[in-house]
């Protein structure tokens, strides 16, 4: 956050618009430089809505941009167009790992947060890791997780605007992507990752395809950020062989299993109560990811806050567990009718 002096300094220039820009600027690109890039863009735009009718044009700076923020392009950066940037909000104690996801955490924190001691002794950091698993069992709030326990922005990539029909104009993009992540601390997330990893040996796939492939893994090889890369796929064999070893550990994550279920609901109900047992719905939530038992319990209190109840009652759970069934794969939706 801004420095105390720099706020005194700008409360004491209420009415002199230009020296309040100025000092103001100068708080939003420290801010963006240590890595709060959501906060940076957030006040870029509130200095924009409500000081720019009071700038005095006759005697604003010549190094100020015209109607806009002093060195506003220190702020912007086209990569920038090819991400969604999330203030993370959940941490470990808001997540179910396995063993293995947890043991694997835990070490990419441990060094990311002594990285300097690591340095000193000339050796590499963990930086780089690669998520596989079902859609909904949390990979995607893993990338959040790690992002919040490190205090840095989430940047997911748009996979949609990364690759283009346009021949050299997806490695392009992806060089951009990396390039900002190198110079500016986050974690970036490369969701979908299959769609940019894709088996070079595939016989279906042209020569473009693979040419980005090549691209992709000289990138990850020289990434070396104080930040970290997270890549997620939920179609891992189709991944090129040469993929899984540019990444410091690869986690494999699956539908929970009982005793996930358990903890899972424990966390999803810990602010609003339930008037049941919840070890009774476990065995009725087999088979589900953690998102498809996070929308049933969501959907279970707000039956339950619409209805003016205090507490969740089995009726409204069962109502939303039957809800969810019917948006479910065929699969599921045939093993529930047989049990």
């Amino acid at each position: 956050m801004a420095k105390a002096d720099q706020l005194k300094r700008l409360i004491a220039s209420y009415g002199r618009p230009d020296e309040f820009r100025a000092i103001a600027t100068k708080i939003i690109e420290d801010e963006h430089r240590k890595g709060h890039i959501p906060l940076a863009a957030a006040l870029r735009r509130t200095l924009d809505a409500h000081v720019r009718a009071g700038v005095d044009t006759l005697t604003t700076p010549r190094s100020s941009s015209p109607g806009g923020l002093v060195n506003a392009e220190n702020l912007t950066d086209p990569a920038l167009e090819l991400v969604d940037i999330l203030e993370p909000k959940r941490g470990l104690a808001e997540i179910v790992l396995s063993q293995e996801a947890r043991a694997a955490f835990d070490r990419l924190l441990e060094e990311q947060r002594r990285a300097d001691e690591l340095r000193r002794h000339g050796l590499t950091v963990r930086s780089k890791l690669l998520l596989c698993g079902p859609p909904g069992c949390g990979k995607t709030l893993s990338a959040e997780v790690i992002a919040r326990e490190l205090d840095l922005p989430l940047l997911t990539a748009k996979t949609d605007m990364l690759i283009s029909s346009l021949l050299g104009q997806t490695a392009s993009n992806l060089r951009r992507l990396f390039d900002y992540a190198t110079r500016r601390p986050c974690v970036l997330f490369l969701d979908e990752f299959d769609a940019l990893a894709r088996s070079r040996t595939d016989s279906g796939e042209h020569n473009e395809l693979r040419r980005v492939v090549n691209s992709l893994l000289g990138m990850i090889d020289r990434f070396k950020s104080r930040g970290v890369l997270i890549a997620a796929t939920n179609l891992e064999t189709t991944l090129d062989d040469a993929i899984w070893r540019r990444f410091d550990d690869v986690v494999h994550f699956s539908t929970p299993c009982a005793e996930e279920i358990g903890r899972h609901l424990s966390i999803l109900f810990k602010n609003f109560p339930v008037n049941f047992q919840l070890a009774t719905v476990v065995p009725k939530l087999a088979g589900f990811s953690y998102a498809d038992i996070e929308r049933v319990s969501q959907d279970a209190i707000k039956t339950s806050i619409l209805k003016k109840r205090k507490s969740v009652t089995e009726t409204d759970f069962a109502a939303a567990i039957k809800s969810q069934t019917g948006r479910s794969a065929p699969r599921r939706r045939d093993r529930n009718s047989r049990t």
